[in-house]
């Protein structure tokens, strides 16, 4: 029965990891391609990255990041280089 408790409680926490990490960027929505897993930001500078300010389209490395998201709405996100692609790792609603 312990083992069974550990098991959903680990299950529960890698659930809840598509929007665990801290944001190290914010920008506001100005496109959604949910079908391309794709969203578009006018961001701030993203230093992990060393880019400047600017608006740019990223992939997202799960869709489900993108659900209840819509265009205009301004977010806190982290990015990161996967495969040579800008990729949006989490999501965090407002500023």
């Amino acid at each position: 029965m312990k083992k069974w408790h550990i098991t959903a409680a680990a299950l529960l926490l890698l659930a809840g990891g598509l929007h665990a990490q801290a944001p190290t960027a914010s920008g506001e929505i100005t496109k959604l391609d949910k079908a391309g897993a794709r969203i578009t930001l006018k961001h701030g500078e993203i230093k992990n990255l060393d880019m400047p300010p600017m608006t740019m389209v990223f992939r997202v490395s799960d869709p489900r990041l993108l659900e209840g998201l819509a265009v205009g709405q301004r977010i806190g996100f982290t990015a990161e280089r996967i495969n040579g692609q800008f990729t949006v790792t989490s999501v965090t609603k407002g500023p």
